[in-house]
């Protein structure tokens, strides 16, 4: 396996077994509560698609399910191209830990073509960046401190509160790696899911909670990300409902031009 200077490249970094198969393992910097942060094992998945030879166009989708706690350590992904044609593919991959599926997850690839194409919404105003204060990952897990977000709305500055009171849901925040990285689909699949779980943001509660599935769809092609560089992201995230320990959560992510790269949707888990 390759050494990777950046954090998510090592942290993401596979070597082929064989064709559709590929070794990786957890990374210390993207450490979580139990163990690694799931933005981190859904690049992982996808960078497995990424890297097979067979694939034959950029990622317009990725879907992730995490069925089990991932251990510290090694792990294998398996991939298999379900079905392709001229315009897209679907593919599907396991992750594994001592033969048991810790994750399954899928992903479509698509061919863009030169065509009509429209932005019909419209980001959030926000202030400039350099006018806000950088939240500190002090006392937080380790992923934490491989993101950089600057709050605009719906921060974590007195969390955990005990209150009573239910705030929105809803988050404003300048977000990018740490350090500082090229934007592609790696970066963006692990931002997608570097929102908080809402559920600290509505109840200011510290309970158990995770998330089960996650979406991510992606609006952009790999020249397109190469051009815009290593650019802080202006990200939303919010939440319709939370029901008996299951709640939504979707999430978009903009460039400080106002190009829409990614959305998404995902479902999370919460304890009392």
């Amino acid at each position: 396996m390759q050494t990777h200077h950046h954090p998510l490249d090592a942290a993401t970094a596979l070597a082929t077994i064989a064709e559709g198969r590929y070794a990786g393992a957890t990374h210390p910097a993207y450490a979580n509560m139990a163990g690694p942060f799931g933005g981190v094992t859904a690049a992982a998945l996808l960078n497995a698609v990424l890297l097979d030879p067979r694939r034959l166009a950029d990622p317009i989708a990725l879907t992730v399910n995490f069925c089990a706690a991932i251990a510290n350590g090694p792990f294998e992904i398996a991939t298999k191209l379900q079905r392709g044609g001229k315009t897209t593919q679907h593919w599907s991959m396991e992750l594994a830990q001592n033969g048991e599926i810790c994750a399954t997850a899928s992903a479509v690839c698509g061919a863009r073509k030169p065509v009509w194409s429209h932005g019909a919404s419209r980001p959030p105003a926000a202030p400039p960046r350099e006018t806000l204060q950088e939240m500190s990952g002090a006392g937080r897990p380790e992923w934490v401190r491989r993101y950089a977000v600057h709050f605009i709305e719906g921060g974590l500055a007195d969390f955990p509160r005990s209150d009573g009171n239910i705030r929105s849901p809803r988050t404003l925040a300048y977000m990018q790696d740490n350090p500082a990285r090229p934007l592609d689909f790696l970066s963006l699949a692990a931002l997608s899911d570097a929102f908080f779980v809402r559920i600290m943001h509505a109840r200011g509660t510290f309970q158990p909670m995770a998330t089960v599935s996650l979406t991510t769809y992606f609006h952009v092609v790999a020249d397109e990300l190469a051009a815009i560089g290593a650019t802080p992201l202006l990200g939303e995230a919010d939440a319709a409902i939370f029901h008996n320990g299951f709640a939504d959560q979707t999430c978009s992510l903009w460039t400080p031009d106002g190009r829409l790269l990614a959305n998404g949707v995902q479902i999370t888990w919460y304890k009392e």
